[in-house]
């Protein structure tokens, strides 16, 4: 199967899913007036999607794949930043589990596409 739009991307698909998530309850009393978690938070998942989104229009799978990692390290960002939400009361024990499991998803998700084209022997448009 050949990937032609970002959009298209599973983990990105999920990224975006989780972004809206996060938006959701850090508009919640409290976690809202929290203003250095709730916007490092949200930081951290927009990069998951835009680190995806980027890479792929970089056009070369070397990029890409720096690119993954660099998102795959913001998903493991934004579950530590859950660890702190959740132990200030700001998220409850349903967002935090069910958030943190789509954040691992994602994030072995995105191994796997690394690992993918990694072992790939086709190097993107960039290189054709």
């Amino acid at each position: 199967m050949t990937i032609s739009r970002f959009e298209d991307i599973e983990a990105w698909k999920k990224s975006r899913d989780v972004t809206k998530d996060v938006y959701e309850f850090t508009k919640l009393d409290g976690f809202n007036k929290d203003f250095a978690l709730r916007d490092q938070i949200r930081r951290a998942v927009i990069s998951i999607m835009s680190n995806i989104a980027e890479g792929f229009e970089r056009g070369g799978d070397k990029e890409f794949v720096q690119f993954l990692s660099v998102a795959k390290g913001s998903c493991g960002e934004a579950r530590a930043q859950l660890y702190v939400a959740f132990d200030q009361a700001y998220i409850s024990h349903d967002e935090f589990s069910v958030t943190v499991e789509k954040l691992t998803e994602i994030g072995r998700m995105i191994s796997g596409l690394m690992k993918y084209l990694k072992q790939s022997t086709l190097k993107g448009n960039k290189f054709k």
